[in-house]
């Protein structure tokens, strides 16, 4: 018993090491009839990652954040807003894809629109809370300029709610490239193939897919929140430090 714990160490080492070699390096596979593994193969399924999990979010930012701007500002659908909240929260994506599987079949147009779907809600959440927590005595001061309602959304709402709009796209952006993970299951190939064929790549595959998509989100929350500071305006950030 003694000698169990260093044992159980050095296999997660060596299966550790043994993921970061499956990533730069080919292999025979576990059937023992395919290459797998490498550079070549782990840029294929990261750019198809990336692609359409990049096309589900810009889908949802064109639908959600007009959308809720136009409602934060009438003041008309925060019961609308909190229910499509709700409702993406409480809907899998799995299932999501399995529905789409029966209209459209399988493939990219399937699992993007899953994506879009789980993307929209918390953006437009966010950009219906950003817009409606702008000070009511600023957007009457545009109104006394002469600004129309358009503009007064255009040029004081959106600005001020920005900082909030990216929040939503973040958690957005995370969650849309976690789920891409099942994407394979409609035959979309994307980094979720390593953890979903197991049988196919090993247990190294396994796990060197699981630190890609780490990687990728944490790489992705990273770059909007870099964004999301850039796009805020300067004196919003001086109040929030």
């Amino acid at each position: 018993m003694s000698g169990a714990g260093p044992h159980l160490v050095f296999g997660f080492l060596s299966t550790f090491t043994g993921a970061f070699d499956f990533i730069f390096h080919e292999r025979t596979g576990q059937l023992g009839s395919v290459q797998v593994g490498g550079l070549h193969e782990v840029w294929g399924f990261l750019w198809e990652h990336i692609k359409i999990s990049a096309a589900a979010i810009a889908i949802a930012c064109a639908v959600a954040i007009p959308v809720g701007l136009v409602l934060g500002h009438t003041g008309r659908g925060e019961l609308l807003a909190i229910s499509i909240s709700n409702v993406g929260r409480a809907v899998p994506s799995l299932a999501l894809i399995a529905f789409f599987v029966a209209y459209i079949g399988v493939g990219f147009t399937n699992v993007m629109l899953a994506l879009v779907l789980l993307a929209i809600p918390p953006i437009l959440t966010n950009t219906y809370v950003g817009v409606r927590q702008v000070d009511p005595e600023v957007i009457d001061a545009s109104r006394g300029m002469g600004l129309r309602a358009w503009q007064v959304i255009g040029r004081v709402e959106l600005p001020l709610a920005v900082s909030n709009i990216f929040g939503g796209i973040r958690t957005s952006a995370v969650n849309v490239v976690a789920t891409a993970t099942i994407a394979p299951l409609a035959g979309v190939l994307t980094l979720g193939d390593y953890i979903l064929s197991a049988n196919v790549y090993g247990d190294e595959g396994r796990l060197a897919g699981a630190i890609l998509v780490a990687l990728l989100a944490l790489s992705v929350e990273g770059l909007f929140a870099l964004l999301q500071r850039a796009v805020t305006p300067r004196g919003l950030r001086a109040q929030t430090g």
